[in-house]
């Protein structure tokens, strides 16, 4: 009997029941770019449950944040977005090779 599909998206099994670090409520929606790079320097550093750095965890929330909301991402939120990535990198002291 073949597999039934199920209805959830993997992401959202992800964002329910990972074991990933606890992030501040509503961090995504700021609008500062410093604030939510800020914000998740701090659950990253803070977390006992990441299991990798704080750098690349936080990094990794924010990529699957932007990769998540995808296409309902206005221009301006998602450029917002992709500044917190570079300030992450600054506060992180991570340069970004060009």
């Amino acid at each position: 009997m073949p597999k039934k599909k199920s209805k959830r998206k993997r992401s959202e099994d992800v964002t329910e029941k990972s074991d990933g670090m606890d992030l501040e409520g509503g961090v995504f929606t700021q609008r500062s770019a410093k604030k939510i790079a800020d914000s998740l320097k701090q659950s990253a550093e803070e977390s006992p449950r990441r299991k990798a750095s704080p750098f690349q965890s936080a990094m990794s929330m924010l990529t699957f944040y932007i990769n998540r909301a995808g296409k309902q991402l206005s221009k301006s939120r998602l450029s917002t977005l992709h500044r917190a990535k570079d300030e992450l990198r600054n506060d992180f002291g991570k340069q970004q090779k060009r």
